[in-house]
C-alpha cells in the first residue's frame, strides 16, 4: 500500500500492535492465553478449528431489548483486531472505523498479531477484555479458534462485531460483510471465464486456509464453475500465500511452473493479487495467463496501467470500518442488539438493516479497469 489517509486532527491516535511493544504485557496476555487454553483443553482442545465451536445456529442471542431511540454512549472504547496487523487492505478499514470512533465521541484503536495464523488473536481478545473494551470489532483468521474468548468477552457485555471475516455466529452479535458472499465469489468466476472466453485451466491463489471468507467465496466460485457455461474451464488448484507478499509470490511462481497450460488466476485477497501481479509483470507469462481478483486500487495501479491486468473488483474499504464502528456503536449503546430487521444509522452512509444471523451487508463491488481506476485512491 503506497498511500494512507491522513486522520484528522479530532481523531484518536492509532494504537498498533500495543502488546508487541511491551514485553510485560505481551508475557501476561500470553499467560492468560495458556491459562484459558489449559482450562478449555478437556472440552475443545485451543488454537485450531474445532467441530463443537462451530455453531451455525445463528448469531449470538441477547435477552436485552433494542431501545431504537437511545442516545449513542459517549467515550465508547472500540478495539479493531485485524487478521494481520501489517495487512495494507486491514490497515484502511481499521483506520477509518477509529476515524468514526472520533467522530462518535468515542476511542478507537488498532492491535493484533504479525501473523495470519488460527490461533494467533486470541491472546489479544484476552487482552481487550481485560481492558474492558466497549466492543471487539474483529476480523477472523479462523471461525472457530477465537470463539472461547469472544463468548467469554460477551458474557462480560462487551459487544463483538465482526468483520471482513466472519466468526462462527454463536460467538459475534453483528457481521459486517463487506458485500454477498455469493456476489462475490460467483462474480469472481464470471469476470474471468469472460476475459477467457470461457476455456482453459484456472487457479485460485487464496489467504489462509482458514479465512472465513476467503473459503465462503471459494464454495460458491466452485459452484459457479459447475455450471454449463463453464465445461470447457478447469480447476486444477488452490493454493494459499497466508496473506505474506513473498509466499503469495512465490504460489503464483510455482502454480505457473506446475501448470504450463494455465491461462488464469483468481485471487480474492488483496495481498495475494498484488503478489502475483509483480510476478507476472516480470515474467514470460505476462500477457498469456489472465489475473483477476480483489485488491485495492493503489496497489494494482500500475498493474492495470502496463497491462498485466485488464481488472479486478474490490468495495471501499474506508466505508467498511466506518460502517463497522458506527454498527458497534449502536450495539454498545442498546440501539439494537443483532437481531434480524432492526434498523441503525450510519453516519453519512445512512440507514442500515440488520439480516439474517446478524448479518449487515456493505453494498456490491466495484470493478476496476483502465476506465475509472484513477478515480479512486485506497
Amino acid at each position: 500500500m503506497n498511500q494512507r489517509f491522513a486522520l484528522p486532527s479530532s481523531a484518536t491516535t492509532l494504537e498498533r500492535g500495543a502488546a508487541r511493544h511491551d514485553p510485560f504485557r505481551s508475557r501476561r496476555a500470553a499467560a492468560t492465553a495458556a491459562a484459558v487454553c489449559a482450562l478449555a483443553v478437556a472440552l475443545a482442545g485451543c488454537g485450531g478449528t474445532t467441530k463443537n465451536d462451530n455453531d451455525n445456529g445463528g448469531a449470538a442471542k441477547s435477552d436485552a431489548k433494542a431501545d431504537p431511540g437511545a442516545p449513542l454512549k459517549k467515550g465508547l472504547k472500540l478495539a479493531f483486531l485485524p487478521k494481520q496487523i501489517n495487512n495494507p487492505y486491514e490497515r484502511i478499514v481499521d483506520e477509518a472505523g477509529i476515524t468514526a470512533a472520533g467522530e462518535l465521541g468515542g476511542k478507537g484503536k488498532e492491535v493484533g498479531p504479525s501473523d495470519a495464523s488460527a490461533s494467533s488473536q486470541v491472546s489479544y481478545i484476552n487482552t481487550l477484555v481485560q481492558q474492558r473494551q466497549d466492543a471487539i470489532l474483529i476480523a477472523a483468521n479462523d471461525p472457530n479458534a477465537v470463539c472461547g474468548p469472544l463468548k467469554q468477552a460477551m458474557k462480560k457485555d462487551i459487544k463483538v462485531v465482526a468483520y471482513d471475516s466472519d466468526t462462527a455466529p454463536a460467538c459475534r452479535q453483528l457481521f459486517i460483510n463487506q458485500a454477498s458472499s455469493e456476489e462475490i465469489g460467483r462474480s469472481q468466476v464470471q469476470h474471468l471465464a469472460k476475459q477467457l472466453d470461457y476455456k482453459g485451466q484456472i487457479a485460485i491463489l487464496s489467504a489462509t486456509q482458514n479465512a472465513t471468507n476467503q473459503n465462503t467465496w471459494i464454495r460458491f466460485m466452485k459452484d459457479e464453475l459447475s455450471k454449463p457455461a463453464y465445461k470447457n474451464m478447469k480447476l486444477v488448484k488452490t493454493v494459499y500465500g497466508d496473506d505474506d507478499d513473498q509466499k503469495s509470490f512465490q504460489e503464483t511462481q510455482g502454480l505457473l511452473k506446475a501448470y504450463p497450460k494455465l491461462k488464469g488466476i483468481i485471487a480474492p485477497t488483496t495481498v495475494g493479487i498484488a503478489a502475483a501481479a509483480r510476478y507476472i509483470s516480470g515474467s514470460s507469462y505476462e500477457g498469456k495467463v489472465v489475473l483477476n481478483g480483489l485488491g485495492t486500487p493503489n496497489q494494482m495501479r500500475k498493474y492495470v496501467k502496463d497491462g498485466t491486468v485488464e481488472q479486478f473488483a474490490l468495495w471501499d474499504p474506508k466505508k467498511l470500518g466506518y460502517l463497522g464502528s458506527y454498527a458497534a456503536a449502536a450495539l454498545a449503546s442498546g440501539q439494537i442488539t443483532g437481531a434480524e430487521g432492526e434498523k441503525f444509522k450510519a453516519g453519512k452512509l445512512g440507514e442500515y438493516t440488520v439480516g439474517k444471523n446478524g448479518e449487515v451487508i456493505l453494498g456490491p463491488p466495484t470493478v476496476f479497469e483502465k476506465s475509472n481506476i484513477d478515480k479512486y485512491h485506497f
